[in-house]
């Protein structure tokens, strides 16, 4: 088991070495940028054929902004370090990740509809004012929620290494009732949980979705300027599902090592102390991406 153990390990961090200090990272970048200027080139060309009334342009349009949203994904931004490091840190089902995963990716695409219709008609901004107003504003701001969020779970890991156990005859039960005194003394064990999840949920989804993809941006301006603001707002959907299978993946692909992490050292004296040293590395991997998308754009 602990061979498994080292295995893995051993495979993360030569994955994160040629991801940073390798280049790795930059080399995925180039690659995703060459594809987004072929999808965007296509997208001109699926834009006119809408606004000619040719009935395929429509679905060619949205099989292009999908496929532009994944390899705009692949990219630095979207959520893929939160997805990715609270698949690793919490205990969480894939199907409900994943639902997180596309709700959050769903609301970029809410929030670049908002954005440019409200800046449009409310405060008649231009398409560079819109640009600027989403990476200037709303990136360090989302940027910075999820930092905070990575921070809470390097703290909640940092705090379940240190904290000492409670005593098992003053632990509350299922009915939320102690031992010693047969008081209840709060929620469940069941409601608390349910409480979490759904403060989880909501904080992952706003995180990622105040930020809206520029692309998104990109096509609800061009649409809106050629008189077809239907397509646009399609299109801006279409992008947000395309990334969704990005970030679904990252996602999924965090619970699948926590998962082989765990089961390494299940039945070893070190199981217990496995799953907060997780918590601790996945708060402190959102933290670091976070900070260094925060310094980049601020």
């Amino acid at each position: 088991m602990r061979r498994t153990l080292i295995v893995l390990l051993t495979v993360l961090g030569v994955a994160l070495w040629w991801l940073w200090p390798g280049g790795g990272l930059g080399q995925i970048i180039a690659w995703a940028a060459d594809h987004q200027r072929d999808f965007q080139n296509q997208m001109a060309l699926a834009l006119r054929g809408v606004r000619a009334g040719r009935p395929e342009a429509i679905a060619t349009l949205l099989a292009v902004c999908f496929a532009y949203g994944f390899f705009h994904a692949v990219g630095p931004g979207h959520g893929k370090v939160l997805i990715g490091g609270y698949g690793l840190a919490r205990r969480v089902a894939a199907v409900r990740l994943s639902v997180i995963s596309l709700l959050a990716s769903l609301g970029q695409a809410v929030t670049a509809v908002v954005l440019v219709y409200g800046g449009v008609w409310l405060f008649q901004l231009s398409r560079d004012r819109l640009v600027d107003t989403a990476d200037g504003l709303m990136a360090p701001v989302s940027y910075a929620m999820i930092g905070l969020i990575g921070l809470w779970l390097l703290l909640r890991g940092l705090r379940r290494v240190f904290l000492r156990p409670v005593p098992a005859n003053h632990a509350p039960h299922a009915g939320g009732h102690c031992d010693r005194c047969g008081h209840r003394h709060g929620p469940t064990v069941e409601e608390v949980g349910v409480a979490r999840s759904w403060r989880d949920a909501g904080l992952l989804i706003a995180g990622i979705a105040i930020r809206p993809c520029t692309g998104a941006l990109f096509v609800l301006v061009i649409t809106l300027g050629m008189g077809i603001p239907g397509a646009g707002i399609a299109g801006a959907f279409a992008m947000a599902l395309g990334t969704a299978v990005v970030t679904i993946g990252v996602g999924l692909g965090a619970i699948g090592l926590r998962g082989g992490l765990l089961q390494s050292v299940a039945g070893s004296p070190v199981a217990t102390r496995v799953v907060p040293v997780i918590e601790v590395a996945a708060g402190l991997l959102v933290v670091l991406g976070a900070g260094g998308l925060l310094l980049r754009a601020i």
